[in-house]
């Protein structure tokens, strides 16, 4: 019987629905910062934003890259919550899934770690993570660049070829697949591209669906 594989987890709309709550608060806040502190207007700044998000993965890469931004200050300043826990929207029987699913877990996020901890600790979730991997442990290379899947498995000493990317967005799992990853892809209505090994509606499917992986 062979070891049951390494489960990296995307955080933001794979383990909760961030886009109903948390992404609108945190693209505001963004918005604000770039407005701020590059003397633009809002509109502005809310198209910039959007254009270094889709140009680099994430918009702290573009204001690094080409305003020289502090990524500690651009992260601290956009990812503030007061009352998290009202925000969280998310499945209470993913803790019986989690547990219940044989093998190591790591969060592997785009978010900064701290953000990252917060919200698996909100949802009740974080002892059954391993590691809380975040945009710093990256040293800043968000996914889908393959710097932050060579950290991942660098810190981690993983064999990508034991690793399973539980994600919803297709870019990612398309690096996770040319290191030789498995692949989930979680949502409804996505289209399944052919380096997809798996696509379910749910992460709450994820056990289920994987028992072959388990044999």
């Amino acid at each position: 019987m062979r070891p049951p594989p390494v489960w990296l987890f995307d955080l933001d709309n794979t383990l909760h629905n961030a886009s109903a709550h948390i992404f609108p608060h945190i693209n505001r806040s963004m918005t604000a910062y770039v407005e701020q502190h590059l003397s633009l207007s809002l509109e502005e700044a809310n198209a910039l934003r959007v254009h270094y998000w889709h140009r680099y993965g994430a918009t702290l890469l573009g204001l690094v890259r080409h305003h020289g931004t502090n990524p500690h200050h651009f992260l601290e300043a956009t990812h503030r919550f007061e009352k998290l826990h009202k925000l969280m929207v998310f499945d209470r029987a993913l803790r019986s899934m989690l547990r219940r699913l044989p093998g190591r877990k790591i969060v592997f996020s785009n978010g900064p770690q701290r953000y990252a901890e917060a919200v698996v600790e909100a949802m009740g979730i974080r002892r059954h993570f391993h590691d809380v991997f975040g945009i710093e442990q990256m040293r800043f290379h968000p996914k889908p660049g393959v710097q932050a899947f060579r950290h991942l498995l660098h810190d981690h000493r993983l064999d990508p070829r034991h690793c399973v990317l539980v994600e919803d967005s297709a870019e990612n799992l398309r690096t996770a697949k040319r290191l030789g990853m498995k692949t989930v892809l979680v949502g409804r209505g996505l289209k399944q591209p052919a380096y997809v090994d798996m696509k379910i509606s749910s992460i709450l499917r994820l056990r289920r669906a994987a028992r072959p992986w388990l044999a």
